[in-house]
């Protein structure tokens, strides 16, 4: 790389917090065009390095650099107005969660029209229709009549559509996209992530691309740059890093990757007892009533029979929208069927039967998506998992902290997390929490609802190892709810394809992974980009085809 027509030069970048140093002296360059992937796992530093480019850090975090340049531009001692100035309309963040970087109290049209006003002379007419068309170019339909609707009324692809937007209507020369796709499923991260790379191209705009998944990075990026503690320990082209990874670090997170499991015995699996059953389930939810308007009734799942047997780990996936954990919270209880039976151990579940209801209640557990939101934070380790003991009769005090004792020895803890809050323990700590509790009374039937989406590949490998070497243990039923078909290779032993709340194809995992049959199905695969292993050594991407 020529440093001399670089787009940005960083040299010795350091971020402190609280005084302890969490970036440590890290240099790097990026060509006009180039798209930059930073990886590395979480507390790597690799988002607080990339937010000290124009200082967006949180209060109590620091950053000092010996030079940044950016299109020539010394930004080391930038005024709080010039670095307005330079936000967005020289270098624009994408960032994760755009639910909680748009603003919920403005429309997304005054949101967009905001920078616009802000960085350009535009009249307001001028502006509007610059919007406009900028809404149709990152495929928003009717875009218009959306500029009056606010964050909440998208789903999450729309949102993030409209992030992309808000960055691309100023055309900055760099941007910053910080796990745009994490929240996403399969086919809405390939739309997003084609969008956002497309509509640079156009712009000639550079992109630093922030990332834990090496598989989505390796199709995107040119060059790939691996942080770990706050250091970049290896840095390459993307197909020679992955082909010849130097560093053990590099190692680590490419032998992280997810593998398919052996098939299951079918014979034993087919032979065992049948935990959960639906059959032609429906569920619609009904809007409100109006004097002006009709009572609108959406249809989310349509005629659904599928069952579980003991042992077994059935795979649910689907994009956003398209039933899966609907049929997660009928089976848990939060929902009522429309029409159709759900059975426990080939008994129809029934409000009226209230001894099978409570048997019911006990023997199916769920682990949520996200485990921050799901632990009380006012409740330590041991509290929370002991909570679904206190309604044992037959055990005291004494037992109860014995049985947490194991549980946590079993998830790979400890004791010394016992008197520990949520707030304290990382993303895979905290879902591991969430997993003793689950397990703590030996449940018969287990809902794991996107257990590891949110976690770095290293932690989702540990994770999913956990719940199968539980799973053996215990003989627990499970189905997990995934959009990550990586996920489902590695856990399940069936997989249940919906699409719209119908199931469109079902079957081993291996015959659906290998052979779909549906062209959603099929969508869904093409839209995976898959790391092989080399008889060489290394990795390469294997493009779907």
């Amino acid at each position: 790389m020529n440093n001399t027509t670089a787009l940005l030069q960083v040299s010795n970048l350091r971020v402190s917090v609280a005084g302890r140093e969490v970036v440590k002296g890290i240099s790097f360059a990026l060509d006009p065009g180039e798209v930059l992937a930073v990886v590395g796992e979480s507390g790597s530093g690799k988002t607080l390095a990339m937010r000290s480019l124009i200082s967006l850090l949180p209060t109590g975090v620091t950053s000092f650099v010996d030079s940044l340049v950016f299109d020539g531009r010394d930004l080391n001692h930038l005024t709080a107005e010039q670095l307005r100035d330079l936000r967005g309309a020289g270098i624009g963040m994408v960032f994760q969660e755009p639910m909680t970087s748009l603003n919920p109290a403005m429309t997304i049209g005054r949101q967009l029209d905001e920078g616009l006003a802000l960085h350009t002379r535009l009249s307001e007419p001028a502006r509007r229709a610059k919007i406009i068309a900028m809404l149709e170019r990152v495929g928003l339909a009717d875009a218009g009549k959306l500029l009056g609707a606010y964050p909440h009324e998208f789903s999450g692809g729309m949102r993030q559509r409209v992030m992309i937007a808000a960055v691309m209507l100023l055309e900055p020369k760099l941007i910053v996209a910080d796990e745009p796709t994490t929240a996403l499923d399969m086919l809405v991260q390939h739309e997003v992530m084609d969008l956002m790379l497309a509509l640079t191209a156009e712009k000639g705009s550079a992109v630093i691309l922030i990332s834990h998944n090496l598989s989505m990075v390796a199709r995107y990026a040119s060059r790939i740059m691996v942080m770990e503690q706050g250091e970049i320990v290896e840095q390459n082209d993307s197909q020679r890093l992955l082909a010849e990874p130097q560093h053990a670090y590099t190692r680590r997170l490419l032998e992280a990757l997810p593998v398919r499991q052996p098939a299951p015995d079918r014979q034993r699996l087919l032979a065992a007892e049948s935990v959960i059953a639906l059959t032609d389930v429906d569920i619609r939810y009904v809007g409100r009533k109006s004097w002006f308007r009709p009572q609108k009734v959406t249809h989310a799942v349509k005629g659904i029979s599928f069952n579980v047997r003991a042992g077994e780990t059935v795979a649910l996936v689907g994009a956003s929208g398209s039933g899966k954990t609907t049929i997660g919270k009928l089976i848990a209880g939060m929902l009522k069927a429309s029409q159709g039976v759900l059975a426990f151990r080939g008994r129809a579940l029934n409000p009226a039967d209230k001894a099978l209801m409570t048997t019911w209640r006990r023997e199916c557990q769920m682990i949520q998506q996200d485990p921050f939101s799901s632990l009380n934070p006012r409740m330590r380790v041991a509290q929370i998992i002991e909570e679904p003991l206190l309604l044992v009769a037959t055990m005291n005090r004494s037992a109860r902290e014995q049985r947490v004792r194991e549980v946590l020895d079993e998830v790979g803890l400890g004791n010394l997390f016992m008197s520990r809050y949520p707030h304290q323990l990382s993303g895979g700590q905290r879902q591991r929490v969430a997993i003793a509790r689950a397990i703590v009374r030996h449940p018969a039937f287990i809902i794991a609802d996107e257990p590891t989406s949110a976690l770095d590949m290293t932690v989702q490998k540990q994770i999913l190892e956990l719940l199968k070497r539980l799973q053996q243990h215990y003989g627990f039923a499970c189905l997990f709810i995934t959009h990550d078909l990586g996920a489902v290779e590695q856990i399940a032993d069936r997989v249940l394809v919906m699409e719209k709340g119908v199931l469109v194809e079902s079957g081993w995992s291996d015959e659906v992974l290998d052979n779909p049959l549906h062209p959603y199905t099929q969508r869904l695969l093409s839209c995976l980009p898959v790391l092989k292993p080399r008889e060489q050594g290394g990795y390469q991407l294997q493009q779907p085809a």
